[in-house]
């Protein structure tokens, strides 16, 4: 796992191309994972939501439009001009959404204990340098009672579609990478951050022991991402 200070400084460097990237590399699917992870967020009727890793913001901004203004949304990250990107995008594409955002690292979060009711993190998790105290962290600021996470994030894939997904993570997306946003580098790190991220499995014994009460993991694309639903 690289540093944090050489994943902000990968994340900077496609912070521009970041959504257009996103949204080639998964053939159009992640709409439809952030609209999975929404439709459950919703169903927790929360006041408070706070999405962390929020890069560009697009889950933020998904979980606004599906809650309504009467919810507060925060969207927080650790790099600078991802959060340009999403400050730039509530200017001039999504003005009415009200989501704040703000720089924060998920292993030492800026927020209060208690104060939140839903945490979400979408593909953030994987490039955490400590995954426990980030977990940690996570628990703190969520409410006592009925405070839920919702993890969406790569996973490893159903046994029937690893041969494919394998050979396109390690030698196809590089290269339509490189054509999107002229740094292959970044998605190599993605494709071994991915293999060596743990399964639904052994992720699920990893919140239960960072003090969550209960979780339930969802498989989603034949396993490819899975949704982590964890309650405090």
């Amino acid at each position: 796992m690289p540093e944090a200070t050489q994943i902000n400084t990968m994340f900077g460097g496609i912070a521009k191309r970041y959504d257009r990237a996103n949204h080639i590399l998964s053939f159009g699917m992640d709409f439809a994972w952030r609209r999975f992870v929404t439709k459950r967020v919703a169903t927790y009727h929360p006041k408070r939501v706070l999405d962390l890793a929020t890069g560009s913001g697009d889950l933020a901004f998904a979980l606004k439009k599906r809650l309504g203004k009467q919810v507060d949304v925060k969207g927080a990250d650790f790099c600078q001009p991802m959060l340009e990107i999403a400050e730039h995008k509530q200017r001039n594409k999504q003005p009415d959404s009200k989501v704040s955002f703000s720089l924060a690292d998920c292993l030492s979060l800026p927020f209060d204990d208690n104060s939140v009711d839903v945490v979400t993190i979408a593909f953030g998790l994987r490039n955490l340098e400590d995954r426990a105290q980030g977990l940690a962290e996570i628990r703190r600021v969520l409410r006592k009672e009925h405070g839920a996470l919702l993890i969406l994030e790569f996973s490893q894939p159903d046994r029937w579609l690893r041969p494919f997904y394998y050979t396109y993570l390690k030698y196809i997306l590089p290269s339509l990478a490189s054509m999107t946003t002229r740094n292959a580098s970044a998605y190599h790190y993605l494709a071994g951050s991915i293999e060596q991220f743990p399964n639904k499995g052994k992720l699920c014994e990893e919140i239960l022991h960072a003090g969550f009460s209960s979780v339930q993991a969802a498989g989603l694309t034949g396993s490819i991402v899975a949704v982590h639903e964890a309650m405090v």
